[in-house]
């Protein structure tokens, strides 16, 4: 109703055309066929984010316009909900809630904490960086590998991991079966570039990344290479992280061997593990190891994740808690955290579940 509400002012202002710029008129007007073309019509389209007809006008090419009705025209569009001061409301990039989710729910783990915040700050600043930014997440399970994934995802897109510029891949849900690995290159190359096409900045995430095949990694190691483009494509503002169960056992060790001889665990630094981390990436066993992504050196961090220990466990579980709108007291968290399994045997020292099933224990202490 409002389109036609305009349209007279369109046909008013048609004397004046001194007034205005014709073809950023035509930008315009194109700009919003396109959009409705593709978004409500679903029109088989693919945007181009270059091309001037797809970039969201802005007031610039209105000059003489009456203000009311760029108002009023601006309002309909975003009522869409397609419209924001960066051009593209899919994509926050939210630095300033990252750093805070990370320092206020991620428990025990001071270097994916700050490791993660410098290597995702550092990319969205630098809006000419040679490659898409790769990242390896290490550690046992429960650890907060997933939680740190969702929690980048949910800073720097708007709807978080169910964001249209979000993808996540398990590798044994998605790729079951050794016999149609040459399949799913083709369908994960083609969802890849699908994604990078339809938004700007694409986050890719890869859960249990060891069981990939070698052969599915390479296929998309050019995507992750210092290249201007890929058939035409460029892919250098996309995020990919892979989520690994490699090198769990040597991050507990050197996390052990700190508890043994009275250093912090807060003592621990990425000169401690990095090196570590790397060499059993590249001798372990399954297609993470084998793949050209590691012989390539494109990760450009293996962010390791350290075991949990009992207090680490209390404050999951108080986490846990709060997010039911329950304020738990002390001797419940330590009813939760007495209930996990802690290793090694002598010591007991870390939670061999992590925090992943503190939800589900919860239940059976609530009052």
């Amino acid at each position: 109703m409002l389109l036609f509400k305009l349209l007279p002012v369109f046909w008013a202002t048609s004397a004046k055309a001194d007034f205005f710029h014709f073809d950023s008129i035509s930008n315009v007007s194109t700009y919003y066929f396109n959009y409705i073309y593709c978004n409500i019509w679903e029109g088989d389209c693919q945007p181009n984010q270059d091309d001037a007809t797809q970039q969201v006008p802005t007031r610039e090419l209105w000059p003489g316009f009456p203000q009311d009705y760029i108002r009023m025209l601006s309002e309909w569009y975003c009522s869409l909900g397609q419209c924001c001061e960066s051009g593209d409301c899919r994509i926050t990039n939210n630095i300033t809630g990252l750093a805070r989710d990370l320092h206020q729910k991620l428990h025990g783990q001071h270097l994916a904490q700050a490791v993660v915040l410098k290597a995702v700050q550092g990319f969205i600043e630098n809006p000419d960086s040679n490659k898409p930014l790769t990242l390896s997440f290490h550690g046992w399970s429960g650890t907060g590998k997933n939680f740190v994934a969702r929690i980048v995802a949910d800073n720097l897109y708007r709807d978080g991991v169910k964001s249209e510029c979000v993808r996540l891949f398990i590798a044994p849900f998605h790729f079951p079966h050794v016999k149609l690995v040459d399949v799913y290159k083709g369908q994960l190359r083609e969802a890849i570039r699908d994604m990078v096409l339809r938004c700007p900045q694409t986050l890719f995430i890869f859960d249990e990344a060891e069981k990939l095949h070698p052969g599915l990694i390479d296929a998309i190691k050019p995507y992750m290479d210092h290249y201007d483009n890929v058939d035409g494509v460029n892919y250098r503002r996309a995020i990919f992280l892979f989520l690994s169960n490699i090198g769990g056992a040597a991050i507990n060790e050197v996390a052990l061997d700190f508890w043994h001889s009275g250093q912090n665990r807060e003592d621990i630094g990425m000169e401690d593990l990095e090196h570590r981390l790397r060499a059993d990436a590249m001798g372990a066993q399954g297609g993470f190891a084998q793949s050209e992504l590691l012989s390539g050196h494109l990760i450009d961090f293996f962010v390791p994740f350290l075991p949990l220990e009992y207090r680490h466990v209390k404050l999951c579980a108080q986490d846990a808690y709060l997010a039911r709108g329950i304020q738990p007291t002390d001797a419940t968290l330590d009813d939760v955290a007495k209930a996990m399994l802690y290793v090694p045997k002598e010591e007991k020292l870390f939670s061999a579940q992590g925090c992943k099933s503190i939800p589900q224990r919860i239940n059976f202490f609530l009052p």
